[in-house]
């Protein structure tokens, strides 16, 4: 059964016929294999490109399935008519009032059809609910003019009809909740500040270099509009897969990048490109990352400029992310800032720009290591004694008796030369 097997196997291989084996692998797999003679597969390992979690126009890239409780969009029905795409707000806005024209001028009709206007309408003495309403077109066109309150002046209700007076008020009322409620949600639609984050600007890529001899994670931002945003801040995440010492898996794991949060340095005077710096320290994630070690990890950076716009005071936010290949280890952003005669000028077109610098490539735990060994040796060389001459380099205990006697010696010498200077000074003559 072997033999039968790897004769078909050669079989397929020759006639150009994939195995099947090899067709259960995936595409981009089957397309780097390479067949030898003796029919063995052999593939590159290749870094899988990474699924992005926030796209670069800040959309989330997740899709809710599986959603059993549908019931939840509807008891919160005026945020899920907001949230709905144009074409089917447009859609749902004309459905409701048609509908709505349609339901009242069906009643209208049923109550002409009732009373008999529909056959009496034209014997003399016969005064009938709504006059001129000899059909269902006609009870649909007054059904218009109530609620739109158009008042054409044809079509008109009578005083003796009780119950066309009564349907009359029931459709103000529901006409008037009806208004606005669409309305109000055109209205909180169109007036979204979701656009006002197409002119807010994020660099396609993000650098790490040197800042004041430490390493540093940085990208650009910048406003294109004249009309500045208040209040405006900013935050990052970490997105990447993690593992905890107990076993557990924890996909897309959020961690926090401190980019001045504790400094106020998150809170943004937004009037020209800025260059948001992430140090990276004991607390960032990246503290023991070197560029090799950079290169092999996956991960994603999710960056989020919060708002309010200065025109209608709504809150804007903008998203925008980085791969693991979008983060360049030695880069340095462009200067876009110049002086003219009496202003600032923003060169936009360098906006993304970026050039190389020299980098150390050790992660920043070594270089913080290596600068504190380097500042601590000048000061330990004015801290150390002279080396005492080579003959004397035998340890002398502190406690030598003999020490303490010439000591003793010393004192009693002094005190006598002392002794001597003072009799003599106190002889008559020798002032």
């Amino acid at each position: 059964m072997a033999g039968d097997s790897r004769v078909h196997m050669d079989h397929d291989m020759e006639i150009g016929v994939t195995p099947t084996a090899v067709q259960k692998l995936p595409k981009h797999m089957r397309e780097a294999q390479i067949s030898t003679e003796h029919t063995h597969l052999i593939a590159d390992p290749v870094k899988k490109p990474r699924q992005r979690y926030v796209q670069k126009d800040g959309k989330c890239n997740v899709h809710h399935g599986n959603v059993q409780e549908t019931y939840r969009y509807l008891s919160d029905l005026f945020t899920t008519l907001v949230d709905l795409r144009w074409r089917f707000s447009l859609f749902i806005f004309t459905l409701v009032y048609v509908v709505n024209w349609l339901f009242f001028g069906l009643l209208w009709y049923i109550i002409a059809l009732i009373r008999g206007d529909l056959w009496h309408s034209d014997e003399e003495g016969w005064t009938p609910c709504v006059e001129n309403l000899n059909s269902f077109v006609s009870a649909f066109l007054f059904s218009i003019e109530t609620e739109t309150t158009i008042g054409y002046g044809y079509r008109v209700i009578t005083e003796k009809c009780p119950e066309g007076i009564i349907l009359l008020l029931i459709q103000a009322i529901l006409g008037s909740i009806v208004n606005a409620m669409m309305v109000g949600c055109m209205f909180v639609k169109i007036s979204q500040p979701k656009n006002r984050a197409e002119t807010l600007m994020f660099s396609h890529k993000a650098v790490i270099s040197v800042r004041d001899n430490k390493l540093c994670l940085m990208f650009r931002v910048g406003d294109l509009r004249n009309s500045h945003i208040v209040e405006a801040s900013i935050r990052a995440k970490l997105i990447r897969s993690q593992q905890t010492k107990e076993g557990e898996f924890i996909p897309l794991n959020q961690t926090d990048i401190n980019i001045g949060f504790d400094t106020g340095d998150d809170r943004l005077f937004l009037v020209s490109p800025l260059i948001i710096s992430h140090e990276i320290n004991e607390k960032s994630p990246f503290w023991e990352l070197s560029q090799a070690q950079m290169d092999k990890e996956e991960f994603e950076i999710v960056v989020i400029l919060e708002g309010m716009v200065e025109a209608t005071g709504m809150t804007c936010q903008a998203r925008s992310s980085y791969l693991d290949k979008e983060v360049l280890w030695g880069w340095r952003f462009t200067p876009v800032l110049s002086l003219e005669k009496g202003f600032y000028e923003v060169d936009y077109n360098s906006f993304h720009d970026i050039y190389e610098t020299n980098t150390p490539s050790c992660s920043a735990k070594e270089l913080a290591a290596t600068l504190r060994e380097g500042q601590l040796l000048p000061t330990l060389s004015l801290l150390t004694p002279e080396l005492p001459k080579p003959y004397t380099l035998e340890p002398i205990s502190t406690h030598n008796p003999l020490s303490k006697e010439v000591d003793k010696g010393e004192e009693g010498e002094k005190g006598e030369i002392n002794g001597s200077a003072a009799a003599l000074k106190d002889q008559p003559g020798l002032d």
